[in-house]
């Protein structure tokens, strides 16, 4: 997908209009914050904090690592 969106002075700021589509596509709506992510191959804008998305990554492996350990803790 490649959209072409213009930049523009907000108040005395520069911003962004994103349109309907992107937004229903990140499944974002008025007042939802969004993440601006530098990557190698370029600016990634995500509604996902990459913080907690390390953070559940690192807790998706512990978890199968233990697994029959944290089944055993659960009865």
């Amino acid at each position: 997908m490649s959209v072409e969106v213009k930049v523009t002075q907000v108040g005395s700021s520069l911003g962004v209009v994103l349109p309907k589509s992107v937004l229903e596509r990140l499944k974002v709506g008025k007042g939802d914050h969004l993440h601006v992510v530098e990557t190698p191959s370029g600016i990634v804008l995500t509604p996902l904090d990459p913080e907690i998305q390390e953070q559940l990554r690192a807790m998706d492996e512990v978890i199968v690592e233990y697994r029959e350990t944290l089944e055993a803790l659960s009865k």
